[in-house]
């Protein structure tokens, strides 16, 4: 292979260049957003329910917002009018669902009340604020007497009100409403009054602001891997050429994902991290090889670059499939979401093979410059051979050897309980995408605090016949539901249509509260629905019960969704609904947001084995295929499980939870730093082919690849660190120490584990035959 492409060298690298020019014109076209259809599962029955019935009971991208003045309760004109002002203003937010715009002063918030002309059902504020303090007085007492207000847009304390607005999925542009949104709060933000906003779009579109952070981050870290190159390859090509292999790597990328029609979500900018980093890891191998080469006495740049292409070929194509591997399958995760970065991630990895394997050492092939020109005077190489020459005497020693392996089955051991208790789904209140300290977040909880739970999931009655939910039994049973449901501490309550028909019932009998109950028969509640639908606006009802009385929602609100919480609920419902069947009717689960959270966690929970598993059976079949030995497929998997276990046992340590942003990280993460191992085993092989000396073979391959491991390895892990260090986004931090910890594992074991795994086993496809002729 290298006597075909080294002879047109010129005609190679003139392609990629172009074709790195023409993708990076076209990249410039590429759409950075979020969709949150990307985050639905596909063929979930939650999610079925979710898309079915999401105009009338409420979808997963509500936005909470919270008025609550700073002294006082919110019974002042000055409050109550910016109740009214936002509710308003929320109507001509692009993609509002203008019937889910609910608030005090929307017309669908009422109060059944009777009169001398018999049941009235009145709106509460709408559309004027009360002009004078009687009429202030009047509307208080109307709120604490409506269990449909008091508590759910009005808390407890009366010291805030909620305003809760719906959005059209199929129109929503993230970054239009949360733009729309915060400039509708800015308006109405005045001393003494507090505004708080959460929800999914708010959510997103945070996240979507801090970008340009995120790119002076990336710029930044990128100057400090090219200072940290330059002192240890001490040569502009080992500091500059890794870095333009990235840079046309991502050129090359970004291009063809615009090409096959998807969007860049700013929530994988990790991903593409981790593997550019890939990209300087594979060119700093290369490139210090091709110096290993020089120094060793070639004196031809042109041979030198193609016995280093040679010998780096296998090793370096092998550890990308073994990533693409990796990381395709968590394609077979049936949510859109995860993947198109999967695919995005194998995009990525696949242009590698071109600008990291073929064009590095093709461009190596042209230096002038003579092998002991260096750009730097101060040698720093010289500690880190002295580094790898401490771990080829503690590897090519039986006791030490011995240690190291005992001492890492133990490290297995230790953190395999850890690594079994990872949380799935998320693993703290609030958003992990954010800091706790963020305003988001802080929002979050103030929310929480004075409300029942600013995240909801519907649950569906369904009768099997028209009426249904006004029997008697049917209502009782969806009360016992919500009852029972309730008595977990992390749901703050419910509501459904029978929380309706009672306290009418109560207003009929002269507000006698003796009389809160349902009717007695199916007549009676019809009765009552009909009193309280009579003077309603379209829409007003179809949160709790369809036209025909046949479908209806109990709507739960949590205040959290973290996955146990999630687990917890769905597991207690299932439960009710199994010992208390309804005769004529049925419930379905389940929608909303924490809903559309419950699907995608068992969808994790049920494919996190078979992911891991899959992507173990990909490292073996091509480290089998390419070793020509089953045993060389055994042989890279204790690597693999030790940097996964030890990662995801710091993962329930740092209390990171499996959820839709880290599952593609674990998933690359499976095959992240093996490459090492197989630069180490290569140059092994290779010099073991030659000498028959297997300690000498060792040290050998440990000075040469085991230096280029620990320069990439210190480059990588210092600067993927400074994302934990500067990011305003928890979760590119944690997935910034994540990385950094997985790659200090993997280096590590790649330098001691596996020289120690070789020197005492002496594995046969190590010390085995040659298997270069294709290569060369």
């Amino acid at each position: 292979m290298a006597n075909k492409l080294f002879p047109k060298r010129v005609a190679i690298m003139v392609a990629i260049i172009v074709a790195s020019a023409i993708l990076g014109v076209i990249s410039l076209r590429l759409e950075i957003t979020t969709h949150f259809t990307d985050l639905l599962p596909g063929h979930h029955p939650y999610v079925e329910v979710h898309e079915k019935y999401k105009g009338s009971f409420g979808g997963a991208n509500v936005v909470t917002i919270m008025v609550e003045p700073e002294k006082g309760d919110i019974f002042q004109p000055k409050v109550l009018n910016k109740i009214r002002a936002i509710t308003q203003g929320l109507l001509y937010v692009d993609a509002v669902n203008q019937y889910q715009v609910t608030s005090l002063a929307a017309k669908k918030l009422k109060d059944v009340r009777g009169s001398t002309y018999g049941i009235e059902s009145i709106p509460l504020m709408w559309p004027d604020v009360p002009n004078d303090q009687q009429g202030i007085e009047m509307l208080r007492r109307a709120v604490v007497s409506n269990p449909l207000v008091y508590g759910a847009y009005v808390s407890r304390d009366l010291k805030a009100g909620l305003i809760t607005v719906d959005f059209i999925d199929r129109l929503l542009d993230v970054e239009k409403v949360y733009t729309q949104i915060n400039q509708l709060i800015e308006k109405n933000t005045e001393p003494g009054i507090r505004i708080s906003v959460v929800g999914e779009p708010m959510l997103h579109g945070t996240v979507f602001s801090y970008l340009p952070e995120t790119v002076e981050i990336s710029i930044f870290i990128i100057l400090v891997m090219g200072v940290i190159l330059f002192f240890t390859m001490r040569t502009w090509r080992g500091t500059l050429l890794p870095l333009f292999t990235a840079g046309v790597s991502a050129l090359i990328s970004l291009g063809i994902i615009h090409l096959v029609g998807f969007n860049f979500d700013p929530l994988i900018m990790v991903i593409v991290f981790l593997i550019s980093a890939r990209a300087i890891s594979h060119s700093v191998q290369f490139c210090a090889a091709f110096d290993d080469e020089r120094m060793l006495g070639v004196k031809s740049s042109h041979e030198a670059a193609r016995l280093t292409f040679i010998n780096l070929f296998r090793p370096s194509v092998l550890g990308l499939l073994v990533d693409i591997g990796s990381i395709l399958v968590v394609t077979l995760t049936p949510i859109p979401l995860l993947q198109k970065a999967a695919i995005i991630g194998a995009i990525w990895l696949t242009s590698l093979l071109v600008t990291a394997c073929i064009m590095v050492p093709i461009a190596l092939s042209w230096v002038k410059a003579p092998r002991e020109r260096v750009a730097l005077k101060w040698d720093i190489t010289q500690y880190l051979l002295k580094l790898c020459r401490l771990f080829a005497r503690l590897s090519t020693h039986k006791v030490s050897a011995i240690a190291i392996l005992v001492a890492s089955l133990l490290a297995l051991l230790l953190a395999g309980e850890q690594a079994s208790e990872v949380t799935v789904g998320d693993a703290n209140p609030g958003s992990p995408l954010l800091w706790p300290s963020s305003k988001y977040n802080k929002d979050w909880g103030a929310i929480n605090h004075r409300f029942r739970g600013s995240e909801q999931m519907f649950l569906v009655v369904k009768g099997d016949a028209y009426d249904a939910l006004k029997q008697p039994a049917v209502l009782d049973n969806i009360i016992r539901l919500q009852r029972f449901v309730e008595a977990q501490p992390q749901i703050g309550g419910s509501i459904s249509v029978a929380d309706v028909i009672a306290p009418t019932n109560a207003v009929v009998h002269e507000g006698n509260p003796h009389f809160e109950e349902l009717g007695k028969n199916a007549t009676d509640n019809g009765e009552l629905l009909h009193l309280v639908t009579q003077g309603a606006e379209p829409g007003d009802m179809d949160r709790f019960i369809d036209a025909n009385s046949k479908v209806g929602a109990v709507t739960i609100f949590f205040r959290d969704h973290q996955g146990d919480t999630i687990r917890t609920a769905v597991s207690r419902i299932r439960e009710y609904i199994e010992k208390n069947p309804i005769s004529g009717a049925h419930y379905e689960l389940a929608g909303g947001l924490i809903g559309v959270l419950a699907a995608i966690n068992e969808i994790i929970f049920a494919d996190q084995i078979k992911s891991i598993a899959l992507a173990l059976m990909v490292l073996f079949v091509f480290c089998a295929i390419s070793y020509r030995s089953v045993q060389a497929g055994l042989f890279f998997l204790p690597l693999i499980l030790l940097s996964n276990v030890v990662t995801f046992a710091f993962m329930k340590w740092m209390g990171i939870g499996m959820n839709i942003n880290t599952l593609p990280i674990a998933a690359l993460g499976i095959g992240l730093g093996v490459d090492y191992a197989f630069y180490i085993v290569d140059r092994i092989k290779e010099r073991f082919n030659v000498t028959k000396d297997l300690r000498g073979s060792i040290t050998f391959s440990l000075e040469t690849a085991g230096r280029g491991v620990l320069i990439t390895g210190l480059t990588m892990v210092s600067s993927v660190f400074l994302w934990y260090l500067m990011s305003s986004l928890r979760f590119q931090a944690e997935m910034g120490l994540l990385i950094a910890l997985w790659m200090t594992i993997s280096a590590t074991a790649a330098l001691l584990v596996i020289p120690s795994m070789i020197y005492l086993m002496k594995p046969n496809f190590v010390i085995g035959e040659r298997l270069m002729p294709f290569i060369e």
